[in-house]
């Protein structure tokens, strides 16, 4: 099937790898149908979204029998490239970094930590979790041809100088885990995560738009 990604919602997109996990767990435990209902219930998105974010990809299942868990999981495995390996450079090994590397995506199949980097000698040579630490002035000669997403865990007063070393070296896309918003090429793809933010925003959610 031909599908133009170009049309296809972000929105949608970043809602694809939830529907994935949840149909990894529906074929480990058997199943062989879900319904968007069941889809809504399992991963709290409502089930008139589930239905529209399919329809971006075609007939993906039928009124009144569902879909078909196996036939999802295969197509969604290769829209999102589930079958080729994407190596990941961490930046910055403190707690956050080592907890990434202890970690390490190990729930997905197509997704891996390979190198770490830091500037803090103590730590330099080591491997944690499987995944080599070197000096962030090699990074270059590690990474260059190699990698192109990287996470980023340094204190944020460094964010942005590191950002552009690593656009240097060829990094495509970042996962920045700092408070500061990069200004970097467009063509670099960046997703920020604050999780003080997330968490300002948890609370206040709790106080002013209670659940029941």
């Amino acid at each position: 099937m031909d599908i133009d990604q170009a049309k296809i919602p972000q929105a949608t997109a970043k809602r694809l790898p939830l529907y994935y996990r949840f149909l990894e767990g529906l074929q480990a435990s058997g199943k062989h149908r879900v319904s968007s209902s069941e889809l809504s219930e399992a991963v709290k998105v409502d089930s008139a979204t589930i239905r529209r974010d399919f329809s971006y990809f075609g007939a993906l299942g039928k009124k009144g029998y569902g879909y078909n868990v196996s036939y999802l999981l295969s197509f969604f495995r290769k829209t999102l490239d589930q079958d080729e390996l994407t190596q990941v450079a961490l930046v910055g090994v403190g707690n956050l970094g080592t907890a990434f590397l202890k970690y390490n995506f190990s729930k997905s199949n197509n997704t891996r930590i390979e190198m770490a980097f830091d500037v803090d000698e103590s730590i330099v040579g080591e491997v944690i979790g499987e995944v080599p630490v070197h000096h962030f002035k090699d990074l270059v000669k590690h990474i260059e041809g190699k990698v192109e997403v990287a996470i980023l865990t340094v204190p944020s007063q460094h964010a942005q100088g590191i950002a552009e070393e690593l656009v240097e070296a060829g990094i495509k896309g970042i996962l920045n885990f700092t408070p500061a918003r990069l200004s970097l090429p467009d063509h670099v793809r960046v997703h920020h995560i604050d999780l003080s933010v997330e968490l300002q925003s948890l609370i206040y959610f709790m106080k002013h738009y209670p659940l029941s």
